[in-house]
């Protein structure tokens, strides 16, 4: 199977995925170059939340090749036959990809620095010292310099998720995945952590985004993909998709979501 050409931080060659007898995942190519942002979009269960943990191998795929920076995901690859790696291994791969969820998962026993600098010292080795200067300087990036000291509890939910991130990042991922990360929060708390990811796109970061937010879409993405019954039935310009969509199938969600939205 071809490799994925340079420049490219994602592709995904006929990507499947099934729980029992249900296919979830029919057969998904798509490519991300560096330093692009897609956005997902498309009804629930349509398969995009698995298809993103399926590339950093939280989900095992049963058919296909998930390649991020040119390296197979999850996988040795001798002749034609695929053998899953190690789970050291694959921890060491998906330090690489950092993944947002929709729920903010931070370790209720930690502060909000801590929470930051655990992955760097205890996955990297990073020293204490080192680690806690950067979980410092990320919090103030997502806006949360006053909040190192303070425990999840104390924190609102968008205040949450912007820890999540920074946690995310500390990593320092070549690829940033969003599964619908603001979902869970409060409407007034959603453009704080819009704010954060449009920072994160001027950088230059390379995002892959499951949303609802349009607008967001609209503003922040290079493409547009749609997704439904585990397959993506168009993508291209966010005005092309959000705009002028080819499909009646994407024209119809389209006109749930926008409207609800309105």
């Amino acid at each position: 199977m071809a490799r994925p050409a340079a420049g490219l931080m994602l592709r995904a060659q006929d990507v499947h995925k099934r729980y029992r007898h249900e296919e979830v995942l029919k057969g998904i190519d798509l490519e991300v170059a560096g330093g692009e942002v897609l956005c997902l979009i498309g009804p629930s269960g349509s398969g995009k939340s698995t298809f993103l943990r399926c590339i950093n191998h939280l989900e095992r795929i049963d058919a296909g090749r998930l390649y991020v920076d040119g390296a197979l995901v999850g996988y040795r690859e001798h002749g034609d036959c695929l053998y899953e790696m190690q789970p050291r291994e694959v921890c060491r791969q998906r330090a690489d990809i950092g993944m947002v969820f929709q729920r903010f998962n931070l370790f209720p026993h930690l502060t909000a620095l801590q929470n930051v600098m655990e992955a760097p010292l205890h996955v990297r080795r990073e020293p204490k010292a080192a680690a806690g200067a950067h979980a410092r300087a990320l919090l103030e990036r997502v806006g949360l310099a006053d909040k190192a000291d303070a425990y999840p509890s104390r924190l609102s939910g968008g205040q949450q998720q912007r820890v999540a991130i920074a946690r995310a990042l500390a990593m320092r991922p070549k690829l940033m995945l969003f599964d619908e990360p603001t979902s869970a929060l409060d409407p007034e708390l959603v453009g704080e952590v819009l704010a954060v990811m449009r920072g994160l796109t001027e950088d230059g970061m390379t995002m892959i985004v499951v949303t609802h937010e349009m607008a967001f879409a609209r503003d922040a993405a290079d493409t547009v993909a749609f997704m439904d019954a585990g397959v993506i039935v168009e993508s291209g310009p966010p005005a092309e998709i959000l705009s002028r969509p080819r499909h009646e199938r994407t024209r119809s969600f389209l006109a749930r979501v926008i409207g609800a939205q309105a």
